[in-house]
């Protein structure tokens, strides 16, 4: 027997997202008429312009890019919708045959015009500042400043073209297959076969046998794809071993903080600042292992629910539609209004179903388009804080793409996550501040703060064994899946301390991860999110309204300047490595008023 809808009826089953802003389908005529007049375009665009770049005048220069800024546009409708299709059903053949052919036609295009990238970075330094000076340009001087800091690593046009074309063959092909591989794979429990997603939910289940063998589960199903997953993880680290020697990167992460706007010393610091409070984390397992009267804390009992009615709270759909949008609107009419329209124009993608990608995301798309999200609900609290983080992405992306078009909407990762993690903020109050009842705060309380330890504790933890993972595969060679999995244990098990025993079945659960492999390097941002964001949180809890304008226009400054320029607006220096304590003890005070708030509810227990 094969189950794949949760076990609740939630609401939201037919919450299917409307595509037809791009086409009908997958077998829409339109995508090859498409596909055939960006290609025209392109290549007008190349006859027009190749090796005379550096010859372009301030006017001419803006020419090229608006030309530029429709070829991606028409081509990003292409490929978001190919992608979206694929991420609801991954098996669907006709999905995977037209991310396929989308993904070698991309990078066709790609080919053609990335010429304009290489010249731009070989203008004379004098030209190209007199360039950026000029007025004509003020609308993007920040994406031709910010292009120029690849000059270093920027290979010939011949190699580079080489690179896109094999990457088709390459990492693209790799991280669909192993995007296909893990969303087919079911985990057998309790005699039925069951996708992923609903299995890792009952790690929350108050029963602990259920999350014992919810956890024997998965580990059986990781276990039996081990070689293939451990084959995937070795050939896209080869892949990007070569990568960065050929451009000259002195190490893994490079590539990924200079894409970042992150100076190493600010992420360095960052990395820091959080490896050295992993005693915040133990301190609250070892309060939990208490309240939850377990001589010890394993791994399956990490996300267990204190013994309270809060923990079985199920949240219809409807209900999580309100209870997001009457947060959002108590912050911000706008935000509100904003975040309104993916419910009411069917830009969400909200129920399990079979073969549906695992996690929630927001694609930005293009200015010509909208946002979309990505969820699997389940009517569960942390569905609910998911739904409000990813619909802070979209109200990010609806805003930046209005304000700056197409090149000053997708910001850098690291700022990425300020306004979906703002928005998680904003509910947690909200409901935090309605429940008249000390157990149900409590379990709230716990709820919210291991989250903020998995976006930040747990990703920087992630993030050594990235380090760890790429600098044994430069140095080792190929790596086993034990060895793989020995890495994963020591970077794991240090945020831990003694507070949680992980067991043996762990090792293989870097397996299934898919941010190692679609964006290595990637997991720290999360943690430089959510830091930031209870920065500002602070900041916004002590000057109330006179914030929430300044902090709309930092999500519609998207990426139209440097990080640190944009958020200097809120008062905010990432210049200043402490900056990082500042979020931290904030997560710390979040720790403290626990203690203080279990010790009313279980005073038997101290």
């Amino acid at each position: 027997m094969v189950v794949n809808t949760p076990e609740k009826v939630t609401g939201a089953e037919n919450i299917i997202w409307d595509l037809s802003v791009f086409y009908t389908g997958v077998d829409d005529p339109a995508i090859q008429r498409d596909m055939d007049t960006v290609n025209a375009e392109v290549d007008q665009f190349a006859a027009q312009y190749k090796g005379r770049i550096a010859e372009l005048d301030a006017e001419e220069m803006m020419d090229a890019i608006k030309a530029l800024e429709s070829i991606y546009d028409h081509s990003g409708r292409i490929g978001n919708f190919a992608h979206l299709m694929f991420s609801t059903d991954t098996a669907d053949p006709r999905n995977g045959a037209l991310v396929q052919k989308i993904t070698e036609y991309g990078a066709q295009i790609n080919q053609k015009i990335l010429f304009f990238d290489l010249e731009w970075n070989n203008t004379d330094d004098a030209k190209a500042q007199a360039l950026l000076n000029d007025p004509t340009l003020t609308e993007y001087r920040h994406m031709l400043e910010a292009e120029r800091r690849y000059k270093p690593f920027q290979l010939s046009e011949i190699e580079e073209q080489l690179l896109v074309e094999k990457s088709v063959t390459g990492r693209s092909a790799w991280t669909r297959f192993f995007t296909q591989l893990t969303s087919a794979m079911r985990v057998e429990f309790d005699g039925e076969k069951l996708p992923m997603t609903p299995v890792l939910g009952k790690l929350h289940e108050p029963d602990r046998e259920i999350r014992r063998k919810a956890a024997e589960s998965i580990t059986t199903a990781l276990g039996d794809k081990s070689m293939e997953l451990g084959y995937i993880f070795n050939v896209l680290a080869a892949d990007k071993a070569s990568d960065d020697k050929r451009r000259g990167y002195p190490s893994w992460i490079s590539s990924r903080n200079l894409s970042n706007k992150a100076p190493d010393a600010v992420v360095d610091a960052l990395v820091q600042s959080v490896t050295s409070n992993y005693d915040i984390v133990a301190r609250h397992y070892n309060l939990k292992r208490i309240l939850l009267g377990l001589d010890e804390l394993t791994d399956y009992d990490r996300y267990a629910p204190l013994p309270i009615s809060e923990g079985d709270t199920f949240y219809q759909w409807n209900e999580a539609q309100d209870i997001v949008q009457k947060a959002f609107d108590a912050f911000s009419p706008r935000v509100a209004e904003i975040s309104a329209r993916f419910f009411n124009e069917n830009w969400i993608h909200a129920p399990v179903l079979p073969n549906k990608r695992g996690g929630a995301f927001c694609a930005f798309t293009v200015p010509s388009a909208h946002p979309f999200v990505f969820v699997n609900y389940e009517g569960k609290a942390r569905d609910v804080m998911t739904l409000a983080h990813e619909l802070g992405h979209g109200v990010h992306a609806y805003l930046a793409g209005e304000a700056h078009g197409l090149f000053g909407m997708n910001t850098p990762l690291t700022t990425a996550e300020m306004a979906s993690t703002f928005g998680e903020m904003l509910v947690f109050k909200d409901l935090m501040g309605k429940e008249p009842d000390a157990a149900a705060r409590l379990s709230m309380l716990m709820h919210k703060i291991e989250d903020t330890f998995a976006t930040v504790f747990r990703q920087i933890s992630m993030n050594r064994f990235e380090d760890a993972f790429h600098t044994a595969r430069r140095t080792e060679g190929e790596l086993t899946p034990d060895r793989i999995g020995q890495i994963w244990m020591q970077t794991q098990q240090a945020m831990f301390g003694e507070s949680v025993n992980l067991g043996e079945g762990y090792t293989k659960w870097w397996s299934y991860i898919p941010h190692f492999l679609h964006t290595p390097g990637y997991v720290y941002a999360y943690a430089f999110g959510e830091l930031l964001v209870l920065a500002l949180f602070n900041t916004y809890q002590e000057r109330g309204a006179a914030f929430v304008p300044q902090f709309v226009d930092v999500l519609a400054a998207g990426d139209s300047d440097w990080p640190e320029q944009i958020l200097a607006k809120v008062g905010v220096d990432l210049t200043d490595l402490n900056f990082w304590n500042q979020g931290l003890e904030a997560v710390r005070v979040l720790v403290e008023q626990e203690e203080q708030l279990a010790r009313e509810v279980y005073p038997e227990k101290f």
